[in-house]
This record gives C-alpha cells, sequence and structure tokens, in this order.
C-alpha cells in the first residue's frame, strides 16, 4: 500500500497533476467515513451530521 502511495504521488508530480490529489483525498475521507460508519460507537456521531 505505501509503494502504491508513492508511485500515486509520483506520477502527480512527473505530470503535473495536483488537480487529482484532493479528489482522491475527499473520496479517502469518504471512505473512512463509510468504515466508520459501520455499527461502531462512532455511527450515531456521525448520522447525526448528515
Amino acid at each position: 500500500m505505501i509503494s502504491f502511495l508513492k508511485e500515486f504521488l509520483f506520477f502527480l508530480k512527473e505530470r503535473k497533476k495536483y488537480w487529482l490529489f484532493p479528489i482522491f483525498f475527499i473520496l479517502g475521507l469518504f471512505g473512512m467515513l463509510i468504515v466508520l460508519g459501520q455499527g461502531s460507537t462512532v455511527a450515531p456521531f456521525i448520522y447525526a451530521i448528515f
């Protein structure tokens, strides 16, 4: 996983695709939100936000 992230960051830097970084960052945050919302003690707080 770490090598994938290194390669991805190198790709963004090499190809000057800096606009892709915020998109993947937001998608990652939503992914973590979904994982945390699956039956954890944090779930009621997440559901209260939306």
